[in-house]
């Protein structure tokens, strides 16, 4: 266990170093940004940059930028096939025609099958090929990506995994959450941030970190520490690796990749969670993304799993407290957009119906609209999940294919022409300030929905 005291010599040198880095960090996410990464046109003549954020909002060529987006986890695992490559294609394909402009996915798989990290820093080369494809192939259909760099959870490999190998090598370890705290782990964690951020794309010859493709990278998929209900633990990891991300990329956005629970810093909102089980978790949404280096918040939303699997209106209730409470936090507390970067609902749930599914999608989408209104830190969301026809034994019951499902791909592309209606009739510089914004007093929320 790494110990938490430390001299006042060596404190000082970190306040110190943190204070250079915060400086570096602000210079480089501020708006504009014209540095290396921005190079190249896209074909209508537009540039493809960086996306920045400049307080609670994220900004794009100048103008605010607000996410329509969807996740499909398994793109890389896809593109090492040849004959599943083309699945990642029409995923694009599909998302973009419906005007989806971010898709989060896995920059993971380690000690797996088709593992891209087959042992601590030793890559299968094919794998991190298909990676790239995936990257070249999201730009040409306009896309920007998230990627996640590690999984709590046992798929893909996760905190286990990491903890296999670290057994493997002889150390003492008794938990999964040793992976928060053992220098050794930590360290093995490191070297895959380095090599991925610093990956030379095959396809471009573009240097990840240096990607206007990809929108920010996420640390770790739904973090939990339940070793340590204080979070203090998790807490310190996120300090420390949000830190080495931006000393290795200071200009691409950083996200943890928090569920949005809150914790013991803030007990007066413990009554927002959806059960009291998720205040001892280790996890804490304010706190945690407070962190230097940290550029959005990320929450997401299951009602169906912590609340109760059978469908109801208790869903769409919970939907509308949870979305508002964190788009007010953001705004209050952190100055930075919080995207819902999961959210959806199983067909596998007693009383599914389509319906139902459309009219959760639409009440997420009419509350970031109402906040995209006002300038808000509703910074968009991100459906779980998006899938093309033909891969249905990949489906874990929340998988939309916007090829069969026409009323909620309507409610979709709907929505994309509303935020990009938003994100262009106010520059960054008028701060919403100009007579322009009053346009969006007459644009119509609910037509169509």
């Amino acid at each position: 266990m790494v110990s938490h005291k430390q001299s006042f010599s060596s404190k000082f040198i970190f306040l110190a170093a943190s204070f250079v880095l915060v400086m570096f960090i602000k210079n480089a996410n501020s708006a504009p940004f014209d540095e290396a990464g921005n190079e190249g046109e896209m074909e209508d003549g537009a540039a493809w940059t960086m996306v920045q954020k400049s307080g609670n909002q994220f900004v794009l060529n100048g103008q605010p930028f607000y996410v329509n987006g969807f996740n499909t986890y398994w793109l890389m695992v896809f593109a090492a096939d040849q004959s599943t490559r083309g699945k990642v294609t029409e995923v694009f394909q599909q998302a973009s025609a419906v005007g989806l402009s971010v898709c989060r996915t896995w920059a993971f798989n380690d000690g797996q099958w088709r593992a891209l990290q087959k042992t601590p820093a030793v890559y299968d080369e094919d794998v991190f090929k298909a990676l790239d494809f995936v990257v070249s192939e999201a730009k040409k259909f306009k896309i920007r990506l998230i990627l996640s760099l590690v999984n709590n959870w046992e798929a893909y490999g996760g905190k286990s995994q990491y903890v296999k190998w670290g057994k493997a090598a002889g150390l003492n370890l008794t938990s999964d959450d040793d992976f928060f705290s053992h220098p050794t782990l930590k360290s093995y964690y490191k070297a895959h941030v380095k090599a991925v951020l610093n990956r030379v794309n095959t396809f471009t010859n573009m240097t990840y970190k240096d990607d206007p493709t990809i929108f920010g990278w996420e640390l770790m998929n739904e973090p939990r520490c339940e070793s340590d209900p204080s979070g203090d633990k998790l807490h310190a990891w996120i300090e420390e690796m949000a830190v080495y991300v931006k000393t290795i990329d200071p200009k691409h956005l950083v996200q943890i990749g928090l569920e949005g629970f809150y914790g013991p810093s803030t007990p007066n909102k413990a009554q927002i969670n959806p059960n009291s089980y998720a205040q001892q978790v280790g996890t804490d949404f304010i706190r945690n993304h407070q962190v230097l280096g940290v550029d959005f918040a990320s929450a997401h939303m299951y009602p169906d799993s912590w609340i109760s699997q059978e469908i109801s209106d208790a869903h769409i209730g919970f939907t509308k407290t949870w979305m508002q409470a964190h788009i007010e936090d953001a705004e209050n507390y952190l100055n930075m957009p919080v995207v819902f970067s999961e959210f959806g609902v199983s067909a596998k749930d007693p009383g599914y119906n389509s319906t139902f599914r459309d009219s959760l999608i639409s009440t997420v989408y009419t509350i970031l609209l109402n906040s995209t209104k006002k300038g808000g830190a509703g910074g968009g969301s991100l459906l779980w999940q998006v899938f093309p026809e033909g891969t249905d034994y990949m489906d874990d019951g929340y998988a939309i294919v916007l090829s069969k499902a026409l009323s909620t791909s309507n409610i979709v592309s709907l929505h994309s022409k509303r935020l990009n209606t938003y994100n262009s009739l106010c520059s960054w510089k008028c701060h919403w300030g100009c007579k322009k914004k009053h346009a969006l007093d007459n644009f119509q929320l609910h037509e169509e929905l």
